[in-house]
């Protein structure tokens, strides 16, 4: 695999790895999703008002005491336990970052663009991402330097490189959120002419740009790092590039009680940035 250039403070054999080892937690957290039925999925409500049911907690489990068990010394923030275990020193430390499921509304509605997100983030920046998508049989891996892959689930040892694609020069497609569109990003979309908007759910967005099928998603209002850290490596492997509205890298620090991106736009190739 090939991609841009890393200077993380781990190798980049190690994180090719790791990522294998992280692949198989996000499958089987995966399964354990699709052996509940939406339709009757016990449900409670967080602090924000968000819903988290026996899927994300089933997920969570997997991934979180797999991760665990696989490199004890580095921490796991999960979305679901945030006020447990954090980082260390804010955007120094080696961290895993977790989203046992995200797009919980999705997977309540019967929607099949849900999403398991797990990520290893280096001085403050998405060193390895794999986001799962097992309604739909698909997931997506990359190392930032090594490159990014998407896997179908029917068949976990075949893996097709992926790249992000040139803007096209008229018709172009920005992925949206079905269901957080806000005002700043739809003025942002508007001001871009030839674009054709494609609502998508969770970090499956990500992937649609990593993959080349989709050019630009832009999210000018808060969301967690746990959402986006995963995707955000998936892009940068797959050649794309993830900033802010005036074009800085973003950086994840983790903090404990504040892990909150105000904006952000994924564009396919860097020059669009």
């Amino acid at each position: 695999m090939n991609g841009v250039t890393s200077t993380a403070p781990i190798s980049l054999d190690t994180a090719a790895a790791l990522a294998l080892a992280m692949t198989d937690l996000a499958i089987a957290a995966g399964n354990a999703i699709l052996a509940v039925d939406h339709r009757r999925a016990e449900t409670s409500g967080k602090h924000d008002g968000s819903p988290v049911t026996e899927a994300d907690l089933a997920a969570d489990t997997i991934i979180v005491d797999g991760l665990r068990r696989l490199r004890p010394d580095i921490p796991v923030i999960s979305e679901e336990r945030v006020a447990g275990e954090v980082a260390g020193e804010p955007g120094k430390e080696l961290f895993f970052i977790v989203d046992p499921l995200d797009g919980t509304r999705e997977f309540l509605t019967g929607h099949d663009d849900y999403t398991v997100n797990v990520a290893l983030v280096a001085d403050g920046r998405p060193l390895i991402g794999v986001v799962g998508a097992p309604a739909l049989g698909l997931l997506w891996r990359g190392v930032v330097g090594r490159g990014a892959e998407r896997i179908a689930l029917s068949a976990p040892g075949k893996a097709e490189t992926i790249r992000t694609r040139p803007r096209p020069a008229d018709r172009w497609v920005a992925a949206v959120s079905r269901s957080h569109l806000d005002s700043r990003t739809d003025a942002f979309i508007r001001a871009r002419p030839g674009a054709v908007r494609q609502s998508i759910g969770s970090a499956l967005k990500f992937c649609r740009i990593a993959e080349g099928s989709a050019d630009i998603y832009p999210r000018l209002s808060p969301i967690s790092e746990w959402d986006i850290a995963a995707g955000h490596a998936v892009v940068e492997a797959a050649g794309g590039a993830v900033t802010d509205s005036h074009g800085a890298p973003l950086r994840f620090s983790a903090r404990p009680g504040n892990y909150i991106v105000p904006e952000f736009i994924v564009w396919g190739r860097p020059d669009g940035a």
